[in-house]
């Protein structure tokens, strides 16, 4: 299985380049500093443009946990919302990563946009685990959906085979 429909919302699964999605969001999973730097948020900068990085220095920053949302600059989504996940051993991981999940959604709701694709937060050079990233992103996601939103799609973009399948084993 690789989408659930949650009420009016369907939760999907991809394996690829998130940065290749027509999507009114792309999530990128940013340090707090929103520097654009290597894995996911280097790929958004190389093909979205400096645009990018100068909406981000003029935001200045935020906390783990937090989002904040530029524009796509030349990628094929409008939007990325940049959703600062937290670091192996700074402690409360998961709830960190939670928030920076419900905050990323909340942002979708705030500017009315309907279809976001995250990756998978903080498993890259941040070490957090996948399985445990897989349990949290999506039981939020699920959550979320439930309420009040008019979130159309909710994407996880994963960019590896093995990485695909703890989702999807996830969702199931």
């Amino acid at each position: 299985m690789k989408e659930l429909k949650v009420n009016n919302s369907l939760i999907d699964l991809v394996q690829g380049d998130i940065t290749e999605l027509e999507t009114d969001v792309i999530v990128n999973a940013a340090n707090n500093q929103l520097i654009l730097g290597g894995g996911v948020a280097g790929a958004i900068r190389r093909k979205g443009g400096p645009i990018i990085q100068e909406e981000c220095n003029e935001i200045g920053g935020t906390f783990v946990g937090g989002a904040v949302i530029t524009t796509g600059g030349n990628l094929k989504s409008k939007h990325v919302i940049h959703a600062v996940g937290p670091r192996m051993g700074e402690g409360n991981e998961d709830q960190k990563l939670k928030n920076a999940t419900i905050n990323s959604l909340k942002l979708m709701d705030e500017h009315n946009l309907k279809t976001i694709a995250f990756p998978a937060i903080s498993t890259g050079i941040f070490g957090f685990p996948i399985d445990r990233c897989s349990k949290i992103m999506i039981n939020v996601a699920k959550e979320y959906l439930q309420g009040n939103t008019q979130i159309e799609k909710v994407i996880f973009c994963l960019y590896t085979a093995p990485d695909f399948e703890v989702f999807e084993k996830e969702l199931k």
